[in-house]
């Protein structure tokens, strides 16, 4: 793999490639390993470096127009979305968490996997806009090859919960190859790889998309430096994988050739913005968390001489859904740090910040095995510790006790004392045309339009998750189990919900068979753009319940596929 970056080149350089792939994230790195080839070209433009700086995230500004803007849910989402991503600002990333470096997301991602439901590709007559133009069925081998990608187990845990129409639902956490204690991050994982006959530019901006002049075909992209280093990159095939704002953003300001952007002859770029909807539904006391764990905790499985991690939850059944005409959704447990935690407190004394000397320091005394088992934690994570010691260890207590490692791996390795448990809902949103992506009149640095968000939530969101919070109280007070004390809102008020954004933003150029209701086709094609694909979440119809990454990579794999039929068949055609 050879790295560069566009400072580093000619002004006005022009680059040839047979694909080229705006990108560096999971689905465009993945695809761009499963097309590389020895007698082939493949190129990754990256906007960012290696790893995020202030600069390029400020790239990442949108207008916002719609949802996020009252004081409760702002404050909600610097809470919830601050400590993810590095240069992750309120003020510029009003929707959504970017990460404008070489690895993308899994920079500021917790690791949680699912597979999407079959339910989730059906049309379903209660969800408007519902359906794939694909079934589970033909998903399913991509599934097993994504999962192989992100180091996950293709076997489940079996089914332990059945009760009030909920049923068991496993989250698997991708695992890193390189860091033990970690999670998967894309770009530590190619750069430690580093896949021959891969290209990788970085630094590299895409300022337009560049068709020939009847708009039929895709001819070049043009890429700009922090610095105002220009290039031109000619190519056979185009892949945008650079995340649903960006890839909207992008198809709708390239507008030289076709006024209305690129795709968008029926006014649908942009359009059908979904993410998925959370909130809180109750919290259990202290003295219940052995219980719940037991239960709903984290479950560790052996596959292929690796142990892996599982977060149990609940969802509806498919009969449930219909029956109540709600959507697709999950709960799952969470625990809380206590408010004498001793890392925490430790970290006020060590940076001179605590307000109440005495009681933090008897904190950090009370609390001297947590911080002996965080620092054995730290060694273990030291790169001087043997791989085998590591393996051995940390295989060893995902099996043996994984909510301990769980929530070792939630805390980078710190373990903290715990004061209860909360139950948490997710659901997934409705499609909906009037949610969706516009270009702002302000633009950045270098003449892009901002996108423009109005993202909007709708009653079948609120209803599924009062919905679940009902169904998941009389559950399990019919397994006799604790059963949580439920929140305000919960009490027919769900109008009272501080709903944010997940950060999984899907959508805005959803696939169809139909160019009048969908921006790609069956194969992530442009439609009417015989050479131009878009990869990642963007391309989703529905956004199920379930995390989307490992779809997102299915996808990829399905469409480096398709490509690499298409890169032989046009090398015949050339040499023929």
């Amino acid at each position: 793999m050879r790295i560069s970056r566009l400072a580093e080149l000619d002004d006005n350089s022009i680059i040839s490639a047979d694909i080229v792939i705006v990108g560096a994230g999971p689905a465009g790195l993945t695809i761009a390993e499963q097309c590389s080839g020895p007698d082939r070209k493949v190129l990754v433009v990256e906007s960012g470096e290696e790893l995020e700086t202030s600069e390029h995230s400020a790239l990442n500004e949108v207008e916002n127009i719609g949802e996020l803007q009252t004081e409760a849910q702002i404050h909600k989402r610097t809470k919830f979305h601050g400590s993810q991503a590095r240069f992750w600002s309120p003020d510029v990333q009003r929707y959504g968490v970017r990460c404008r470096a070489f690895g993308g997301s899994t920079h500021a991602w917790a690791g949680k996997s699912a597979p999407f439901d079959e339910l989730d590709f059906k049309a379903r007559s209660w969800v408007p806009h519902s359906g794939w133009p694909m079934d589970y069925q033909h998903i399913i081998p991509y599934l097993l090859r994504a999962m192989d990608v992100l180091n996950l187990s293709p076997k489940q845990p079996p089914g332990r919960f059945d009760k009030e129409g909920l049923h068991s639902f496993y989250w698997q956490f991708a695992r890193s190859r390189i860091d033990r204690l970690d999670i998967m991050r894309f770009g530590q994982e190619f750069l430690a790889r580093r896949p021959a006959n891969l290209h990788v530019l970085l630094d590299a901006t895409v300022r337009c998309v560049g068709l020939n002049r009847e708009g039929s075909k895709f001819s070049h992209i043009d890429v700009v430096s922090l610095g105002g280093k220009c290039a031109r990159i000619n190519a056979t095939f185009c892949v945008l994988a650079c995340g649903g704002i960006e890839n909207a953003r992008l198809l709708l300001a390239s507008n030289d050739v076709c006024s209305k952007g690129i795709g968008n002859h029926f006014d649908v770029v942009g359009r059908y913005l979904m993410d998925h909807i959370a909130a809180r539904v109750g919290r259990f006391q202290t003295d219940q968390i052995a219980e719940l764990t037991k239960h709903f905790g984290f479950y560790g499985l052996h596959h292929e001489k690796r142990a892996h991690m599982f977060a149990h939850g609940l969802a509806p059944t498919p009969e449930v859904q219909e029956r109540d005409q709600v959507l697709n959704a999950a709960v799952f447990f969470s625990t809380e740090r206590a408010p004498d935690d001793p890392w925490v407190a430790l970290k006020k004394l060590l940076n001179s910040r605590s307000s109440d000397l005495g009681r933090d320091l008897l904190s950090v005394v009370s609390g001297s095995g947590f911080i002996a088992r965080g620092i054995g934690m730290k060694i273990l994570s030291d790169t001087r510790t043997p791989k085998i010691i590591k393996d051995f260890f940390v295989n060893g207590a995902i099996l043996l006790s994984p909510n301990l490692v769980a929530e070792e791996f939630q805390s980078r390795g710190l373990p903290h004392k715990l004061s209860g448990l909360r139950i948490e809902a997710i659901c997934e949103q409705a499609p909906d045309p009037s949610s969706r992506i516009t270009l702002s009149d302000r633009k950045d640095r270098f003449g892009v339009p901002l996108a423009k968000i109005d993202w909007r939530i709708g009653d079948l969101e609120r209803k599924t998750l009062l919905r679940i919070a009902e169904l998941s109280h009389q559950a399990l007070a019919g397994a006799e189990l604790p059963t949580p004390i439920l929140e305000s809102w919960t009490r027919d008020r769900p109008q009272d919900l501080v709903i944010i954004d997940m950060a999984h933003t899907l959508g805005t150029t959803r696939m169809a068979t139909d160019r009048t209701k969908g921006v790609v086709d069956p194969d992530c094609r442009v439609h009417g753009v015989d050479n131009l694909y878009v990869a990642g979440g963007s391309v989703f119809p529905t956004s199920g319940h379930a995390n989307p990454t490992l779809m997102i990579l299915a996808l990829a794999m399905r469409l480096a596929d398709h490509l690499n039929l298409k890169v032989v068949r046009n090398s015949a055609y050339q040499t023929s």
